[in-house]
């Protein structure tokens, strides 16, 4: 069975009242939400330290992780801000989730044996693979387009006090990067948003502020 699986290409930013008011100017407000996050890995770190992300969002499980040779060569021609965006598959498919975790998590659990694949339900999965939640909170969110097609833009308020925005554009697996990263290059010229540097997105600011360990031991594999 094929899964049909997307890329998020992201940048992060950080946003002001000055930002709010450009993107109610020039852009439309699609969505306000609140969610609730949990992220899931073994006390080990198996799953984050190859840059993988189990999360569930509103009942429903998602696994972020990185593109297949996503490292890019440097280039004269590849513009600097290209290195600012971020490239994440994106896997919804329950089924395709708990075999890929199971590949990652069988290095340390060889003896356990080959399960079934769980219902959105069933949470017993996570004990078996000696998973726990590591990270919890809650978003506040605010989406806008600028009229470019695909290209999101969100603006977060965590509930433990950290705010950021991203410039999203999803594409297929496969699909053209680059077209994505100027896509993103063309929405930060219009909101002004400038600089070289990455932004920390809530998922690093949290982990620096309450599981420093945890930090700690991604900054040494380079993953943050």
């Amino acid at each position: 069975m094929l899964f049909q699986m997307t890329v998020e290409v992201e940048r992060k930013f950080v946003f002001s009242a000055e930002t709010l008011e450009t993107l109610e100017s020039i852009g439309v407000c699609v969505d306000q939400r609140q969610f609730h996050d949990q992220y899931f890995d073994t006390p080990e770190f198996n799953l984050t330290l190859r840059d993988m992300w189990l999360r569930k969002r509103k009942g429903c499980w998602e696994l972020k992780c990185p593109m297949a040779n996503s490292a890019e060569e440097p280039s004269e021609e590849r513009p600097a801000d290209a290195a600012l965006c971020t490239h994440y598959k994106e896997i919804s498919s329950l089924s395709e989730i708990y075999q890929r975790v199971k590949e990652v998590i069988k290095v340390d659990c060889e003896d356990r044996e080959a399960e079934t694949t769980p219902s959105q339900e069933d949470c017993s999965w996570l004990s078996k693979l000696n998973l726990a939640c590591f990270a919890e909170f809650t978003t506040t969110r605010r989406s806008f387009t600028l009229g470019e097609e695909g290209v999101k833009i969100d603006l977060d308020q965590a509930d433990f006090g950290h705010h950021v925005g991203e410039i999203e554009v999803l594409i297929p697996e496969g699909g053209d990067v680059q077209l994505a990263q100027e896509k993103i290059r063309n929405a930060a010229k219009k909101l002004g948003v400038s600089g070289d540097e990455r932004v920390d997105g809530k998922m690093t600011t949290y982990l620096k502020r309450y599981r420093p360990e945890h930090y700690a031991a991604l900054l040494r594999a380079r993953v943050l």
